[in-house]
């Protein structure tokens, strides 16, 4: 297996307090601050279509959308210290740039639980960016502003946890969590099962109100995900050589080409690509410690 080449940055994936798998996905937590200067390239952070929603603190450097590009100059494609970024559920890869060392953490949340908290239909939310002020109620403002007046990140997941978890405790109702693999799925069987008008098609405007994406694109992204995770797993125990032929198969794709298809679709890359930047290029630190 080809070794890492990427340079000592920090990149971490947090799991929630238990209370909140239900709620909260997972935190990513990214810094570049002291490590070796990064050459421009290296400074891009590759993202993948996603059905969660994402709220990003930044607490040193900036960091600018370069991918798709937007041309209106209205518009603000940057995020700077001291702001926060909401995003809803994302149809499509996109790419940010840092001009120079960065320190921002990201909360991921699934859709349908933000649904429940904000009231906010996800449909309208597809591939949404703004300020969280601009999206969020006060009580988000709040409790924002808490999470960039603490000390460290640890500090900072935690105080963000506390307050969400009061929440959402209130909201859960039954109390049942459940696991992100299970999500697609009990998405589905609540949407059939919710109040009248219990037809397929009323399950479908269900599913996007609450999750933004239609029920088929979140079939294809979790199927995604689970092959592509498949393949690294096979590539760690196999020494470096995986039959993506055979992961495709396993995953219920037709083919390999299929799934680098929907690889491409979904990340910008093949999944042989995927698995080999990962390793050797910085601006898929997400994929490192994502896959």
């Amino acid at each position: 297996m080809e070794e890492p080449a990427y340079p000592p940055t920090v990149a971490r994936l947090v799991a929630p307090r238990v209370p909140l798998a239900s709620c909260v996905r997972a935190w990513v937590v990214r810094s570049t601050v002291g490590c070796a200067p990064l050459a421009p390239p290296q400074r891009l952070n590759r993202f993948p279509a996603t059905p969660f929603c994402t709220i990003t603190w930044l607490f040193e450097g900036s960091a600018q959308l370069v991918v798709p590009a937007v041309d209106d100059p209205a518009i603000d494609t940057w995020l700077r210290p001291g702001q926060a970024l909401f995003c809803g559920p994302q149809s499509r890869p996109f790419v940010t740039a840092n001009p120079g060392p960065v320190h921002g953490m990201t909360v991921m949340l699934f859709a349908d639980a933000m649904h429940r908290l904000t009231g906010l239909d996800m449909a309208a939310q597809l591939d949404r960016m703004a300020p969280l002020a601009d999206v969020l109620d006060p009580w988000w403002q709040r409790l924002s502003d808490d999470v960039l007046a603490a000390a460290t990140d640890d500090d900072r997941i935690a105080v963000f946890e506390t307050g969400l978890e009061q929440r959402w405790r209130v909201l859960r109702g039954d109390g049942a969590l459940v696991q992100a693999r299970d999500w697609v799925q009990a998405l589905a069987v609540r949407a059939a099962a919710a109040g009248v008008g219990r037809s397929a098609r009323m399950a479908e405007r269900r599913v996007r109100a609450w999750a933004g994406h239609p029920l088929r694109t979140l079939r294809r992204l979790d199927r995604a995900e689970r092959s592509l995770v498949a393949a690294r797993v096979a590539l760690q125990a196999q020494e470096g050589r995986v039959s993506l032929a055979d992961v495709a198969a396993a995953g219920g794709f037709a083919d390999q080409a299929h799934l680098s298809r929907e690889a491409r679709a979904i990340a910008g890359d093949s999944p042989a690509e995927l698995l080999r930047l990962a390793l050797t290029d910085e601006s898929y630190w997400l994929f490192r410690i994502w896959l």
